[in-house]
């Protein structure tokens, strides 16, 4: 770009921020909550604490307009559902009682009703709550907690623009309620709802707001007409009523396709459009049907969710391109920044040098910060942060921490012999069976048990110096010795290690394999109170060591019941880091599948007769556009392959997928060619045993009959319900019986008596089959 000004001046601007705090603090305010410790004024104190200094720290930075109604107890989804007044039947009552306590209802469950259910926001490891709708669903404006927030904002003396998950997403992103009519569609609701949206805008206008953000990402998803045409129609009326502020609709995560002529003739003032990635095909399409003409354009050429830095002098190029298809251009990030830790200035364990290549939130708004003053005034006014991002991109390309020639070596020489069995699975399973000697329906865990205070607070001694490395692993010892002899206590079949040594299913291979960098704050959200530190995948990934081997076979030891060897996959080794943006993901991906080959020789060599490599992102990191998605699945399903077919037929691999919609991969699943896959399926009433049955998966499968992301103990009858349900789909010689994740997030009390009613049910079913 060279130092023309644009037309006006370009304002940045973000739409959304991470929630949580530089500390956690929300987290911790909402589970000294749930707990009794703190009170609901506490924690709404709290939370407007973050939120204010949240707004600061971005009009600091240079932001223009800061994003309000982002900000969550729990999820953004979940208050759309508030705000809209759909709150499921069964919660009514606990929501009528208490707003907050219903609210968190909602979100966990209690023991008399079930949460909604949770899935995956898109193509992200953030997880929203599925707004549950049905003919008889009647809405009502409730946009209290919308305009609260944009009036703090506005007392602060800011400019605030509230964002709102728009109404055809909030529409596509639902379900049909339980008794709802087969075949029910809740996008037939579109004009139930659209008038409680022009009220909420109504009243977001007399609260000050000048601009509001409708968020619309489902468009960038291949749509049929009839929805294509619903969401013509919604911003038809949404932009032809005469009391509300002017409108912003924003998209995400991909190229809006067949979305984009039709918002940009719609009666709005202004569209938000990333220009990232795939996203970046938006800029042809948008010149394609004549630009924005008398609109404004916030454009996201600062990538929202990863943490590498911008090359700025690229988003500059963009930026000048775009200036003369829209009214006025702003700058902003792709997406909301809540898919990225808060500050990599906090990170005092990594290279200097290697720190100068990441953005997390707060260097991100500096970028656009910046993007917007050179799109403004010419990049002789940036001319130093220029030269200075010139440097830190050419130290990335060039640094030796990037490549290593062995391991790239190893890569290119894999065959396609490498990533297949030797034998076929109708073989393979009569040997297992063999071997193992399991009953009908057998029982087992996905992995991880809680993690006791005693553990927590030998990790911190160590950490702090306060024990030694042998204080500390005599603490694993004991933690995986109550594990094993309460699974044998209760009676279940295979059984796990409770993987106490472990701090993240992700962070802690990624900390044991080269090419991967940990933070110490790079904390991202993932559901709830959940935040998870994605590791930062910088460079060419090999194993020096095994990782696994030592704890696993400790284990064994401990019992003559098979114990499986728990290992994280490829796929969301990768989906759930910050990876690397510089060569293609099917070439890393192949790079940490031979690493965990490693792992696995080595799990079987010490006697592992089960091993379980868990692929919960396999669905999760599927490109949201149907001509992408060959591709992606041909190397996702090659490297989990890879990752697992050097053991002998006689050895079972497993593996575990979680709160997605799997309809969609059931295919590439069975590609997988694990001989057992367990599930997430418990709240939705076990969906996924029919998209097995339904697509004719021949293997082992064990769909969850337990939820553990709520704190309420199902009864025995409760899971052997959903056994049952189970068994309508998938044969009783081919169903297992398990959670439907991994168990670190729950207490010893909840976990207890859940699985004793998980193996109680095991045996109910197992009775009533040898009886018929």
């Amino acid at each position: 770009m060279t130092a023309k000004s644009a037309p006006a001046t370009a304002r940045p601007t973000v739409y959304g921020y991470p929630r949580q705090g530089p500390n956690r603090e929300l987290k911790k305010a909402i589970e000294g909550y749930w707990k009794g410790r703190v009170t609901a004024g506490a924690l709404r104190g709290t939370a407007a604490d973050l939120r204010r200094e949240n707004w600061r720290q971005l009009a600091d930075a240079g932001i223009h307009e800061v994003p309000t109604g982002d900000f969550s107890y729990y999820d953004h989804v979940l208050d759309t559902t508030v705000m809209v007044g759909a709150i499921p039947g069964r919660h009514r009552s606990a929501v009528a009682a208490g707003a907050l306590d219903g609210y968190f209802a909602m979100a966990r469950g209690t023991q008399d009703a079930a949460p909604l259910e949770m899935t995956k926001w898109f193509d992200t490891n953030y997880h929203y709550l599925v707004p549950e709708l049905g003919p008889d669903t009647v809405f009502a404006a409730d946009p209290a907690k919308q305009a609260g927030e944009v009036k703090e904002a506005l007392a602060l003396g800011l400019a605030a623009r509230p964002v709102l998950v728009g109404p055809v997403t909030y529409l596509l992103l639902s379900k049909a309620a339980p008794g709802a009519p087969a075949g029910f569609d809740p996008l037939t609701l579109l004009d139930r709802l659209l008038p409680v949206y022009a009220e909420v805008l109504a009243d977001l206008r007399a609260a000050g707001a000048e601009w509001v953000q409708l968020d619309e990402p489902a468009l960038v998803q291949d749509r049929t007409p009839a929805e294509l045409n619903a969401a013509e129609r919604a911003y038809r009326e949404l932009g032809s009523a005469t009391d509300r502020p002017k409108l912003l609709v924003a998209s995400y995560f991909d190229r809006l396709g067949e979305a984009l002529p039709l918002l940009a003739k719609a009666p709005v003032e202004g569209l938000a459009l990333d220009f990232t990635g795939a996203a970046a095909a938006n800029l042809d399409a948008l010149a394609a049907v004549g630009g924005l003409p008398g609109k404004r354009l916030v454009a996201g050429v600062v990538d929202g969710r990863n943490i590498w830095v911008n090359d700025l002098a690229a988003s500059l190029s963009t930026l000048g391109t775009l200036l003369g298809l829209a009214d006025r251009v702003d700058v902003a990030a792709s997406c909301s920044l809540l898919h990225v830790p808060l500050d990599a200035a906090a990170e005092r364990d990594i290279d200097p040098q290697l720190l100068r290549w990441l953005a997390f939130a707060r260097q991100k708004t500096a970028e656009i910060a910046t993007l917007a003053k050179g799109l403004s005034h010419g990049t002789g006014a940036v001319a130093a942060e220029l030269a200075a991002n010139r440097a830190d991109l050419a130290a990335r390309a060039d640094s030796p921490v990037t490549r290593d020639p062995a391991v790239r070596a190893r890569a290119a020489a894999v065959t396609e012999a490498d990533a297949r069995r030797s034998r076929p699975y109708a073989e393979r399973t009569a040997a297992q069976r063999a071997r193992l000697g399991l009953p009908l329906l057998p029982t087992t865990t996905v992995g991880s048990f809680p993690q006791t205070g005693e553990l927590r607070t030998a990790r911190a001694g160590l950490r702090a110096g306060r024990i030694g490395p042998a204080g500390y692993e005599e603490r694993i010892r004991a933690e995986i010795r109550q594990v094993i002899a309460f699974q044998e206590t209760i009676g279940l079949d295979v059984l796990v290690h409770g993987e106490p040594e472990r701090n993240d299913m992700v962070q802690y291979f990624a900390e044991q394999l080269t090419g991967y960098l940990a933070t110490q704050h790079g904390w991202v959200q993932s559901y709830g109170t959940r935040y998870v530190r994605p590791p930062i995948l910088a460079g060419d990934i090999s194993r020096p060591e095994a990782m696994t081997v030592r704890w696993t076979t400790y284990a064994q030891s401990l019992t003559d019941r098979p114990v499986k060897g728990m290992l994280t996959g490829p796929v969301t080794m990768l989906a759930w880091s910050f990876v690397r943006d510089d060569q293609p993901l099917g070439d890393t991906a192949r790079q940490v599948a031979l690493a965990l080959r490693d792992e696995v020789d080595d799990l079987e060599a010490a006697g592992s007769p089960v091993i379980q490599v868990d692929e919960p992102a396999l669905r999760e990191t599927l490109p949201l556009r149907a001509a992408d998605r060959s591709a992606y699945l041909a190397w996702a399903t090659e490297a989990f392959r890879l990752s697992t077919s050097g053991v002998r037929p006689d050895t079972q691999i497993h593996t575990h997928m979680c709160y997605a919609e799997f309809g969609d991969v059931v295919r590439a699943i069975d590609d997988l060619d694990a001989d057992v896959i367990s599930l997430e399926a418990a709240r939705s009433r076990m969906q996924v045993a029919r998209e097995l049955a339904s697509h004719g998966y021949p293997r082992e499968a064990g769909p969850g009959v337990y939820d553990i992301h709520s704190p309420r103990v199902p009864s025995a009858e409760e899971a052997a319900r959903l056994l049952r349900a189970g068994l309508e789909a998938i044969p009783a010689e081919r169903l297992w019986v398990n959670p439907d994740c991994g168990l670190k997030t729950r207490g010893w009390p909840e976990t207890r008596a859940s699985l004793e009613n998980l193996v109680a049910a095991a045996r109910t079913v197992r009775g009533e089959l040898a009886g018929s």
